[in-house]
């Protein structure tokens, strides 16, 4: 899918221009629960070359999902459930498109299951976080991708009608694996045993009724008549358990850069590309203004409020960088601004996220938004300069970078400051603070950082271990340049591997072990000729004749 790539594609979208999904609210819940209907127009997809049949997806299905998600959390407060529902009787979701993946590059696949990923677990996160239960209600096949998306909801109701079936066909069908966690989540969220599991996954059919409720692949199988009796109980029951603080709805705008020959500007954060170096600067501002101090300053600022327009700055700064600027491989971090202004805001935000459901929501968008540049198959060197404002959840850049170079000017020397969002409101997927996961061997060394009142000057920062080097302003220019040519002239699958394996310390988690999973073995399996060649599983589905395998393991 060459055309993907030189098409600039945008993840910007809203309600309006859905084309896919529906999200509306039923009546018959006031309100309370939310419903997305999926409906896959045919032509719809997002380049021209396969047609997305049986409610199948591409990555634009699962722009407008993501948004969807986005949506619940800051435009619908009211909603304390979420219904997932197919509009055609006989297929739920036939998961990703095949035909897609099979003319897509490779680089474009991978970034499609990430992104689908992260998607996913936002879904979970919903509920575990945010109070909002989600609920598939499945009718008709639900296969691959589809059954990854039930199995992402907290519960599942299957329509027992004798053809409904959930399957995860891709090793039988296409040789590769279930892209967006679907065999990780069977074992490590459902609690499936091992043994079903292996059955199911190689079961091109998939599982039926009773038996799927028996294996734990699904919650309940009703029979036809009843089966919206069946999901509607199970929705009430979510809404009344649901403990989504209160909150006002806000409108979330645009975050649509202006472009100025290489360099993309959003208000907060700037994007330069220099795609002959293969090397971009990410520069992001601190808020110019207080913060709101109250909830209903809070709700007046609404998707002004800097801790939530800059952050979804910096997550399409790095969607940006994913999907439409594949040749660059190393991205400078750097700051600008008043570091108090940046302590200000967290100050104030966790102070209004213990009772007020919008701040709460703002700080775990924060999360995601890190969450999503840890696991960015990048490499990010964060350049502490004087002007700069690494400081509380702008640090965060930094504690995420693979380096950091820190300028050490004497007096003149900038700073690093810590708060209290360094200390737990921000963890990474593994559950564990950037601090904690820094100093694995260090004990108590992230609790000591995590409680300094004063900032850390350069050298104070080097003997906390904050930062890698501390070029004085003799070597400075140098030291930076010559790392990140070094840097840039290394295999860049090397590095995504390298990368990958160091920034994810100590324990691990269902959601690191996808995402482990995902660049490894799936990177590896959608490159072999057993899936891709010529006679692939993958090139050949839909054809008459057989895939043809190397039979040897390797």
């Amino acid at each position: 899918m060459d055309s993907a790539l030189d098409l600039a594609i945008s993840f910007d979208t809203d309600p309006a221009r859905y084309r896919h999904w529906t999200l509306d609210f039923p009546v018959e819940h006031g309100g309370a629960v939310a419903r997305l209907t999926l409906d896959v127009k045919p032509d719809g997809g997002l380049v021209p070359g396969y047609a997305l049949k049986l409610n199948s997806y591409d990555l634009g299905v699962d722009i407008e999902l993501a948004d969807a998600l986005t949506r619940l959390r800051f435009e619908h407060p009211e909603a304390k459930a979420l219904l997932f529902r197919s509009a055609h009787p006989k297929v739920f979701c036939s998961g990703a498109n095949i035909y897609m993946l099979g003319t897509s590059t490779h680089a474009f696949k991978v970034n499609f299951c990430k992104f689908t990923n992260e998607t996913r677990l936002g879904l979970e996160e919903l509920s575990a976080d945010s109070g909002v239960a989600s609920l598939a209600a499945v009718a008709g096949a639900c296969a691959g991708g589809g059954y990854e998306l039930s199995i992402a909801c907290d519960e599942i109701v299957l329509q027992d009608d004798g053809s409904t079936a959930v399957s995860l066909p891709e090793v039988p069908l296409l040789g590769v694996l279930p892209g967006t966690g679907g065999l990780t989540r069977l074992v490590d969220k459902r609690k499936v045993r091992r043994d079903l599991a292996d059955v199911f996954a190689t079961l091109a059919e998939g599982v039926r009724g009773q038996r799927a409720v028996a294996w734990g692949l699904v919650d309940e199988a009703v029979e036809r008549s009843a089966f919206d009796a069946a999901v509607r109980a199970r929705l009430d029951a979510m809404v009344a358990r649901s403990a989504r603080l209160p909150a006002p709805p806000i409108k979330l705008a645009s975050s649509v850069p202006r472009r100025e020959g290489s360099t993309l500007r959003w208000r907060w954060v700037t994007l330069a590309l220099d795609r002959a170096a293969r090397v971009a600067t990410l520069t992001m501002r601190a808020p110019d203004a207080p913060p709101p101090a109250t909830s209903q300053a809070l709700a007046a600022a609404g998707g002004d409020t800097w801790a939530l327009a800059a952050f979804r700055d910096l997550d399409a700064a790095l969607l940006e960088l994913r999907t439409n600027v594949p040749e660059v491989g190393v991205v400078v971090l750097k700051t600008e601004g008043a570091p108090s202004a940046v302590l200000a805001s967290d100050r104030a935000l966790l102070d209004l996220a213990r009772t007020d459901g919008l701040a709460r929501e703002i700080v775990l968008h924060t999360r995601r938004v890190l969450r999503r540049l840890d696991v960015t198959s990048r490499s990010f060197f964060a350049l502490v300069e004087p002007g700069s404002c690494f400081a509380g959840s702008l640090l965060e850049l930094a504690l995420a970078a693979d380096r950091s170079y820190m300028l050490d000017a004497g007096a003149s020397s900038p700073t690093l400051a810590v708060s209290a969002m360094n200390a737990g409101p921000l963890t990474m997927l593994h559950g564990i603070t950037r601090l904690a996961s820094r100093f694995l061997g260090q004990p108590g060394q992230a609790d000591r950082v995590a409680a300094a009142h004063a900032p850390f000057d350069t050298q104070a920062a080097l003997a906390a271990g904050l930062v890698t080097f501390a070029p004085d302003e003799i070597d400075w220019d140098d030291e930076v340049r010559v790392a990140l040519e070094e840097r840039a002239s290394l295999s860049p699958d090397a590095l995504t591997g390298m990368e990958a394996s160091l920034r994810f310390g100590g324990v691990e988690s269902m959601a690191t072990k996808v995402f482990g999973r995902l660049s490894a073995w799936q990177n590896w399996i959608f490159q072999r000729p057993n899936a891709v060649g010529p006679r692939g599983a993958l090139t050949m589905y839909g054809k008459p004749e057989r895939a043809e395998f190397d039979w040897k393991r390797v």
